[in-house]
This record gives structure tokens, C-alpha cells and sequence, in this order.
């Protein structure tokens, strides 16, 4: 890792408070265990889940909601779990998309790089997107666990403080 990148990420914040939000219209608080794995790895990295909430994969309840996260000054990260499949009710890709002020591409590029590893060809069915809202980091990833724990470990938990970081610059 280069010096710069290294400063960067001495810099950046060491807890951070995330909103845990699972979109699925049949999952609840005791059945999401892709919700409970990313809670798992946020705490474990020393971070605080602010909120956990489970809302359907409904566009124009999903809006408001996100936006109203995104201005609260003690959620720095909004990390979504499921609806970014190709089903016809997967409307979160759409939805995040159209909120973004600044879109990551980087990020769905890798979290499908990392995932050929593991489920192959199927990887290009996963819609993930990153970007922020205003100054808030918005990650989407999967519903399944293991999308989740690999989200969490590769990706999330060891960028989300430089992530932060950059924008609040």
C-alpha cells in the first residue's frame, strides 16, 4: 500500500455510526441474517449500527427514507442488503441510483470481482452500487449472508473510514 493511501486511512475517522437497512418484503428482524451479518461486522470493526430497519423494496417510501438517513448527523455510512437482483420486484439499484450525488463505480466493479471468486459467471446478477449522498457513504451489496460477509470483510469494513473521510472533504 502506498504512503498516501496509508495517511489517508491513519486520517480518516475510527467509529463511524452506519444505518444497517435490509429491503426485502418478507424478511423480518429475526429471519435477516444477511442484515444480522452486517450488523456483526460493523460492531466488530468498532463502528456503531445507529439503526437497523427492514423496509420493502418499494421506490417511494425508499426515497424519503434514505434521504431523511443521509441528513441525520449520526450516520455517517447507509449500508442497504437485498433488492439488487434483476427480479421485477429488485427496484433498490434503480432507486439508489437515482439518489447519488456522486456514484463509486468502484465499488459494484469490485464487490462483483471478489464475488467471480466464489459463485463464478452468476457474480454479473448482482447490481451492488456505491456512492454518497451529499456527504453520506450509501453502499448497497446482496441479501444472502455470504455476499454480505464478503462485502463486509473485503470491502466495507476495510475502506469505510477513508471512504468517510474523503467525503467530508
Amino acid at each position: 500500500m502506498n504512503q498516501t493511501v496509508q495517511q489517508h486511512q491513519a486520517d480518516a475517522p475510527s467509529q463511524l455510526g452506519c444505518a444497517v437497512i435490509t429491503v426485502s418484503d418478507t424478511r423480518t428482524l429475526e429471519t435477516d441474517t444477511g442484515g444480522g451479518a452486517l450488523c456483526e461486522g460493523i460492531n466488530a470493526a468498532g463502528h456503531q449500527v445507529v439503526l437497523r430497519k427492514i423496509i420493502p423494496d418499494e421506490p417511494a417510501p425508499m426515497r424519503p427514507f434514505i434521504i431523511a438517513l443521509a441528513n441525520r448527523d449520526d450516520i455517517d455510512a447507509i449500508l442497504l442488503t437485498g433488492g439488487t437482483g434483476i427480479s421485477s420486484r429488485d427496484q433498490t439499484y434503480e432507486t439508489i441510483a437515482g439518489l447519488l450525488t456522486k456514484h463509486l463505480p468502484g465499488y459494484g466493479e469490485l464487490f462483483r470481482w471478489l464475488s467471480y471468486d466464489e459463485i463464478g459467471a452468476a457474480a454479473i446478477l448482482s447490481r451492488a452500487i456505491g456512492g454518497l449522498l451529499g456527504t453520506t457513504v450509501v453502499l448497497t451489496m446482496p441479501g444472502s449472508p455470504k455476499a454480505v460477509k464478503l462485502a463486509v470483510e473485503k470491502i466495507i469494513v476495510p475502506e469505510l473510514p477513508h471512504l468517510v473521510r474523503e467525503a467530508r472533504r
